[in-house]
């Protein structure tokens, strides 16, 4: 077992002064030595010492330097950092204690250099290491013992000090050779210099370049007189790169590593390119843990937020060459999916300013198997460029979101919605009127009309309408009030008949007649079930394919040619998905809608059918005592067969009556048949846009640089889809019952 000798010195006679370079030197006081092993207990030492110098077992502070290092005293309070001492000094043979009475570590403390903080723990400033040389080192190694003399920031470190500790060795142990020696070879000159700065954060030394440009590298030991030396060059006869001269010895004992040598952005860039590619939502605070947690290195917010940025872009390509790289994609998704629209218009000055892409499959699909309904809604991308994302989706037979067109614009204005429309209906060429399920803001509700003009119907949603109304009518109702008043509105959108939608907007005005006008005024025909000409197919609100907008947050962050081929996959494997889902079918109708037929059909057992006068057929029973079926016009009083293209149970009791299938009055939509026809067509992959790049370089094409927007500061605003009837509750005084305060700042006398 290694004995130490210790040199213990008496404080009490002699003070710490400070010589050239830096250090502490200490003059007076008695000593005397003393052999300690890891057998040696701190309450033995410290009697030895008591009883040697005369002072009180608890009236003494012991201090020690960490060999090599003259520049920071370690207190010694207890036995954890007693082992410490020992085995930090394992390997010098002897270690210098003082042994400091009370009464002058008072008058001491004031001499000692200034610091920004004159007790600074581990965890703030540096976090010990044990020499591998070491013997016996344990394994709790916490970070509980404190630092009297804290170094100005460019002061160096003792070679005991790497900035990890014992629980971050393993982490970076696979890094000690990543450089092996002369003839090494590597691709590329920055191959060559990460795996350079893994070995100095391996091997715990800092570095400096004597040569560094695209034909050498030359690197030696920071720190003076020390012979470490790596010199690589590429070699003429490839482009490799090969390490030509290597001295791997050391004599500085590595004792130059400043505080966050490591943590430059490079070094964090090299460890989050593997990890970033399995988990590309990798957030910067959970970044900055890890790295604490793996390397023992505290990086702030903003630096691992940077340095993930640089690494997403060396892993996804340029942002601002992937617009220079969009004619080519166009060019690329028209060869490869004939039939698809893929266009693209600039500004005067060749930025970028809009894109439009329909795929053949979503095309054909919509016009050969979906309804005649379109769903427009916007998603915000936060991508570097920023922008926003305008998008009409169809629903299938089992309500599957189908996505049609999408395009992306630098923000919603009437204008950019006047051109998607413009391209959505030359691509579609439909001759079927058309239902849109849209907002009537920011220049919809003109661009629709104006577009479409008598081919279209446009259907206001539901959800915007009523955040519209809790807007306006804020402040003027207490929670209650507004929780009522947002019922009856839904009331009166979802009411099938003309009696139901005039009695729950009488409801409305009985709470607040400004309530009623507004309602009355927001152009009830547009949106009211019982008023609507078209056929929504009781499809109330915009925002119908939350599957889309999870596509959008998985992808709004990459360079453009990359979100518009992660889209492309989404859709192509969306819609391979269902056409093996659909084969399996053996029904008529879709599973949903096989199963809400046959509820119907049990409903319709216990009505009975009066005799008809033409095609007029008298229905008693159920919920109303009295309905009329029209089974020429497939049209019922209760409107449900209307509505949802299902026959309701009054109209398959009168279908019962004529002896004929209810499968021969369901909407030919709602079928496996068409749902089978809407998924006919596959999305091709798209060539790499890269390798296309450089294996077939076009001329001639268009060159599109950056939009001029740039991402704003601050944390980024998404689109957020919350339940229809979420209000917030708001503050009301229970004094005066007035909104927006409580009794204790009420100013009413």
């Amino acid at each position: 077992m290694a004995t130490n000798k210790v040199i213990a010195i008496c404080q009490s006679g002699g003070e710490f002064v400070t010589v050239k370079d830096g250090s502490l030197s200490y003059s007076g006081g008695d000593a005397f030595a003393i052999d300690i092993d890891q057998n040696t207990s701190m309450t033995d030492f410290k009697s030895e010492l008591a009883e040697n110098f005369g002072f009180g077992l608890e009236t003494m502070t012991l201090k020690y330097f960490l060999p090599g290092n003259k520049k920071t005293l370690i207190t010694i309070s207890k036995d954890k950092d007693f082992i410490r001492m020992v085995n930090f000094s394992s390997d010098a043979g002897t270690v210098e204690i003082f042994v400091i009475p009370e009464e002058a570590a008072a008058k001491n403390l004031s001499i000692l250099p200034a610091s920004r903080s004159s007790r600074t723990t581990a965890s703030e400033g540096v976090v010990p290491a044990i020499c591998a040389a070491g013997d016996g080192v344990e394994e709790d190694m916490t970070n509980d013992f404190q630092i009297e003399m804290a170094m100005p920031d460019d002061s160096p470190l003792p070679c005991n000090f790497v900035l990890v500790d014992q629980r971050h060795h393993t982490a970076i142990q696979q890094w000690e050779n990543v450089i092996t020696g002369v003839d090494q070879r590597f691709n590329t000159f920055i191959e060559f210099r990460d795996a350079l700065h893994k070995y100095s954060v391996a091997h715990g030394f800092a570095y400096k370049y004597k040569k560094n440009d695209s034909h050498r590298v030359s690197v030696k030991c920071k720190a003076q007189g020390c012979p470490w030396r790596i010199t690589a060059s590429r070699l003429s006869t490839t482009q490799l790169i090969c390490i030509k001269k290597m001295n791997p010895r050391h004599t500085c004992e590595r004792a130059v590593i400043k505080p966050g040598y490591r943590a430059t952005r490079g070094w964090v860039r090299t460890i989050l390119k593997e990890k970033l590619k399995a988990f590309p939502d990798y957030k910067p605070k959970d970044i900055a843990e890890d790295i604490k947690k793996e390397y023992g290195i505290q990086l702030n917010y903003s630096q691992a937020w940077r340095a993930k940025e640089i690494a997403r872009e060396q892993l996804q390509g340029s942002y601002k060459e992937a617009y220079s790289q969009l004619p080519l994609i166009c060019e690329k998704i028209k060869e490869t999916n004939p039939g698809s629209i893929a266009t693209f218009t600039t500004k005067e000055d060749s930025s970028f300013h809009r894109l439009f892409i329909s795929f053949y499959a979503s095309i054909s699909g919509f016009k050969q198997g979906s309804r005649p309904l379109l769903f427009l809604d916007n998603a915000i991308l936060n991508s570097k460029y920023q922008g926003v994302m305008l998008v009409a989706t169809a629903s299938d037979a089992e309500d599957g979101i189908f996505p049609v067109a999408f395009a992306i614009v630098d923000s919603e204005t009437e204008e950019n919605w006047l051109w998607f429309l413009e391209q959505l209906k030359t691509a579609l060429s439909e001759s079927r009127i058309i239902t849109f399920v849209a907002d009537f803001q920011n220049g919809l509700k003109n661009a629709i009309a104006q577009v479409f003009e008598k081919d279209a119907h446009h259907a206001y949603c539901l959800r915007q309408l009523a955040e519209k109304l809790n807007v306006d009518l804020k402040g003027q109702f207490s929670h209650e009030a507004r929780r009522y008043m947002l019922n009856d509105f839904y009331s009166v959108a979802y009411a099938t008949t003309p009696e139901g939608y005039y009695s729950a907007l009488e409801n409305i005005k009985s709470i607040s007649p400004d309530a009623y006008n507004w309602v009355i005024e927001s152009e009830p025909h547009h949106w009211a079930n019982a008023l609507f000409q078209g056929e929504r197919y009781n499809k109330m609100n915009s925002n119908f394919g939350q599957d889309f907008y999870s596509w959008v947050s998985e992808a709004h962050e990459f360079p453009i040619t990359q979100m518009i081929d992660e889209f492309r996959a989404k859709m192509m494997q969306s819609i391979y998905t269902r056409q093996v889902e659909s084969r399996e079918w053996v029904t008529t109708l879709t599973p949903s809608n096989e199963e809400k037929l046959q509820k119907e059909i049990e409903l319709a057992q216990s009505l009975q059918v009066s005799s008809p006068e033409g095609s007029l057929f008298q229905v008693n029973g159920g919920e109303s005592s009295v309905s009329i079926v029209d089974i020429n016009q497939c049209d019922c009083d209760c409107k449900i067969w209307r509505l949802t293209g299902l026959p309701c149970s009054h109209a398959i009791a009168v279908i019962g009556c004529i002896e004929k299938s209810p499968y021969e009055y369901c909407s030919t939509y709602l079928t496996v048949e068409s749902q089978r026809l809407m998924y006919a067509e596959s999305i091709q992959p798209v060539p790499n846009m890269d390798r296309m790049m450089l294996d077939d370089p076009h001329e001639g094409l268009v060159c599109v640089t950056p939009p001029p927007t740039r991402r704003t500061p601050g944390r980024p605003k998404m689109k957020k889809v919350e339940p229809l009837d979420m209000i917030k509750r708001q503050l009301q005084c229970s004094k005066c019952k007035g909104l927006g305060h409580n009794k204790k700042t009420c100013k009413a006398t």
